[in-house]
């Protein structure tokens, strides 16, 4: 999610590795937010997409790292981070 509570999905998941059956993410894949209600006065918002900015250090797809947990986004135009809010654990990286 966006900090402002708008979804986000990536727009373009990694599908030639799954995890539980679920294609993972790499730090390639912008994701688009839907439903973001930040409107602020002037106006810079809602967010509409976000980008990855770290990912794993040690753990690649594709050439690119994958996204973890502690992966950090920001969101554009606003420049506020993505919350990490649903993910599985049943594989861990560095």
């Amino acid at each position: 999610m966006c900090a402002h509570a708008g979804q986000a999905q990536p727009m373009v998941p990694f599908p030639r590795v799954t995890v539980s059956g679920m294609a993972i993410t790499t730090m390639a894949s912008p994701y688009m937010i839907t439903g973001c209600p930040f409107t602020p006065p002037g106006g810079n918002g809602p967010c509409v997409t976000a980008q990855w900015i770290v990912g794993a250090t040690r753990i690649l797809a594709g050439g690119m790292p994958v996204l973890l947990q502690t992966s950090q986004a920001i969101c554009a135009p606003t420049a506020t981070p993505l919350n990490i809010i649903l993910t599985q654990t049943r594989v861990t990286g560095l």
